[in-house]
């Protein structure tokens, strides 16, 4: 079983679940665009979790505030026992100062407060931090297990459930993306389950607490948002993939996925339906970005020439570009495979993004792709004990053009020989 086929064991089982034109024409062609190894880079451990009681298994990226401290969520760990995962725990909120010292901000009970938070958080000026867990909160929803909530942190470490999320066709469940916050403090986000056709939903929760269901997703536009986050435009509409649906291929029939967009007036457009097979990606996760020009930019974490994912690129019109098909499964490879974070973009148009597997231990990856579609390894992990491994979530960039995240596993301490996954800093 792979990392990724374990990731949706898990979700099911308990807690998881600009190219031009002559580019595209290069990558139809090629199948597989040049790939190249970086020049030496500094990468640093930052720190190395624990399981208890300071967490273990931080599947997310990391927000970063003003004065550089870094904030994430580990999905198990903590000082608690959930009755499922290992190392016990039902996850915790933490900092990382910029001396590499961690704190416990939060530690989820299971209970009312939540449960197993997975994709991040976001914050606002005052220092509150926002985000979701997958179970938790109305535990007679989901077997008992309950629907997931969506928290704020204060600063005092005082946590508030702003949502419990009901399921049922009324409402959503078990979120397992990041929130998108507006100006105003609203929060957006999606539901992997339930709603109004058991696929999923988009949300909006306003300050005040009340939930609006903006979206219930049915098949064709897609199904089960998971290991994602919503955009916004500067016109307000919203941006998301979905993993599932859109069409009759993959998975059974399941569908290969969907990038959509859902307009002010709560209209869903589906801008691409994922093809599957060795001409198109499959199943896509992580947080989609968009440029000025509007064109959205993201992964997909299966098939591809390789059927180990895909960069891909869709514009407004809904023509799909292949930026690039990863191959790198096996150790010595200088390329990735399975990505599930998505990328970010510099100013240059290149891009970066993780892989957990590929690189020369076949443990993962940071890499870049840049405008011409050559995909430079910036670091391959190596694991324990010097190194994380299997990094999931998402990078994050300072003005300096450092990067830092996380890795699911790895790093000076084991959790049932895996280790308990590492936050990270790589200079280039």
């Amino acid at each position: 079983m792979t990392k990724l086929q374990q990731h949706r064991d898990w979700n099911s089982r308990m807690i998881l679940r600009g190219a031009s034109a002559a580019l595209m024409a290069i990558t139809l062609a090629l199948g597989l665009t040049a790939t190249q190894l970086a020049q030496a880079q500094t990468f640093t451990t930052l720190y190395s979790f624990t399981g208890a009681p300071d967490g273990a298994s931080p599947l997310a990226g990391l927000f970063r505030d003003a004065i550089g401290n870094l904030y994430g969520t580990t999905v198990v760990g903590g000082s608690l026992n959930c009755d499922e995962g290992y190392p016990p725990g039902c996850g915790v909120v933490f900092k990382v100062d910029t001396s590499g010292d961690e704190t416990v901000l939060y530690t989820f009970t299971g209970g009312a407060d939540g449960a197993n938070p997975q994709l991040g958080l976001v914050g606002d000026i005052d220092g509150n931090l926002f985000g979701s867990t997958y179970e938790g909160g109305d535990l007679t929803c989901g077997n008992g297990r309950g629907g997931g909530v969506v928290f704020k942190v204060d600063t005092s470490g005082t946590e508030t459930v702003l949502h419990a999320f009901t399921g049922g066709n009324r409402d959503g469940c078990n979120p397992s993306g990041r929130l998108l916050r507006d100006k105003s403090g609203n929060l957006y986000g999606t539901t992997t389950y339930c709603g109004a056709r058991g696929y999923g939903t988009v949300f909006k929760i306003d300050p005040s607490g009340r939930e609006t269901l903006l979206h219930s997703f049915g098949f064709s536009d897609g199904t089960y948002p998971a290991w994602t986050s919503v955009i916004m435009d500067d016109r307000g509409n919203f941006y998301g993939t979905a993993e599932n649906g859109g069409g009759s291929g993959c998975n059974g029939g399941r569908g290969c996925g969907t990038v959509w967009r859902l307009n002010k007036n709560r209209s869903l457009t589906v801008l691409y339906s994922f093809a599957g097979g060795t001409t198109d990606g499959c199943y896509p996760l992580g947080i989609p970005i968009m440029d000025t020009k509007g064109n959205l930019y993201g992964t997909a974490e299966e098939c591809g020439s390789h059927n180990v994912g895909i960069i891909w690129e869709v514009n407004q019109e809904g023509t799909e570009t292949i930026l690039h098909n990863f191959a790198g499964t096996g150790r010595g490879s200088n390329d990735g495979g399975f990505p599930t974070s998505g990328v970010i973009m510099d100013r240059d148009g290149n891009l970066y993004g993780t892989t957990p597997y590929g690189g020369t231990d076949n443990l993962g990856t940071v890499y870049r792709l840049n405008a011409s579609g050559t995909l430079t390894l910036l670091h391959s992990f190596a694991g324990y004990p010097t190194d994380g491994d299997y990094p999931m979530g998402g990078l994050n960039r300072d003005v300096n053009g450092n990067f830092y995240g996380t890795t699911s596993e790895g790093g000076s301490e084991q959790c049932n020989n895996l280790g308990c996954g590492t936050v990270w800093k790589l200079t280039p």
